[in-house]
């Protein structure tokens, strides 16, 4: 921060130091297609996606895959007290070092893959604030990769549900970008032809908001889909007060035939010689009418079918541990002649 001639207070800005366009050509960097790097240069887009973050003035942030540093700059401009970025190609480091000399000191660079990082030990004490409490002053921001958007945001949904990772300083607030149709998939309400298994895990655990949408164009390269912007609170009381693992279960099983009738996702749930017998059981204590379509779930349907399935595992501890995958599997491999079954083992 810094006194203009009014003597107003005003945001801090960067120090000239070379454009996007020009780190781009001075390292000769270009975007990695089997990274699915897609860079954002309008500085316009990239302030409005951290202004979707709220004030963070004086907040710590990490960036997730800063690459040339776009939306990093933005995010400095913003006043933050410290930015962490983590970024798993070396290709970019160069460029962030001089970000961080310009912004004194202001940039913690991590060469490192964010899917494996350890956020809970990357921000100081003082930041913790109990879950109950008002979001800590901690922010995740980042321009997704689309190849590693959604197994990362399952991965902050069960550390949200365990209050591990980031989130393990109380409800830090996520501001990310993804396909347009993973973002509206995320939002979808029941009913909604994207409304799937990503509506469910992100809605039962987060307030979530589809901010805005960037054209494919706005990127170099120019991907073949349009970009969403997202933001994520997580809640205070989830919508489904059952362990991760199980709520994943059961509406992994749901949806997994989408355009059939619930019950037939649902008993996948349980072994073949069992299946029907339970599947109705399960359907009965949860209230929920076995030919609605998994799109036309509610969250309250999803809570009733996550409560039911508990009981019958607390009732049968063996059954959580079933896998109609692997029963398939084994199956399979005993229609096959003894020399076909090991060549499919040992190509697992």
């Amino acid at each position: 921060m810094f006194l203009n001639v009014s003597g107003k207070m005003s945001l801090f800005r960067l120090p000239p130091v070379p454009t996007i366009r020009e780190i781009i050509q001075l390292y000769n960097l270009r975007a990695e297609k089997q990274l699915s790097q897609n860079f954002l240069l309008d500085l316009r887009l990239t302030d409005k996606i951290v202004r979707k973050a709220g004030n963070i003035k004086n907040h710590y942030v990490c960036e997730v895959g800063p690459g040339p540093g776009g939306l990093t700059r933005a995010i400095l401009n913003s006043g933050v007290e410290e930015l962490l970025v983590v970024e798993k190609d070396t290709r970019f480091m160069p460029g962030l070092k001089l970000l961080n000399e310009a912004s004194k000191g202001k940039v913690r660079i991590v060469h490192g893959d964010i899917l494996t990082y350890r956020m809970d030990r990357s921000f100081p004490k003082h930041l913790r604030k109990a879950w109950k409490d008002d979001p800590p002053n901690l922010n995740i921001i980042g321009n997704l990769p689309f190849n590693v958007s959604t197994p990362l945001i399952i991965k902050w949904f069960e550390e949200i549900a365990n209050r591990t990772g980031p989130f393990s300083y109380g409800r830090t607030q996520m501001t990310l970008t993804f396909q347009h149709e993973v973002a509206e998939r995320m939002t979808a309400p029941p009913g909604n032809k994207q409304r799937s298994r990503l509506s469910i895990m992100t809605q039962y655990l987060c307030n979530v908001k589809h901010c805005f949408s960037i054209p494919g164009r706005a990127f170099v390269p120019k991907p073949k889909v349009d970009v969403g912007v997202v933001h994520l609170t997580p809640l205070i009381q989830p919508r489904i007060e059952q362990p991760f693992k199980l709520v994943e279960k059961v509406v992994q099983s749901a949806f997994h035939l989408r355009r059939k009738n619930c019950y037939r996702g649902i008993s996948l749930l349980f072994p073949e010689d069992q299946r029907t017998k339970l599947t109705e059981q399960m359907l009965t204590l949860a209230n929920v009418e076995p030919t609605l379509r998994p799109p036309d779930l509610s969250m309250q349907h999803f809570q009733g079918l996550c409560n039911a399935y508990s009981e019958l595992c607390n009732q049968d501890p063996n059954l959580f541990a079933y896998n109609f995958r692997e029963e398939l599997r084994q199956k399979r491999l005993s229609d096959k002649s003894p020399q076909e079954s090991e060549e499919a083992d040992s190509e697992r």
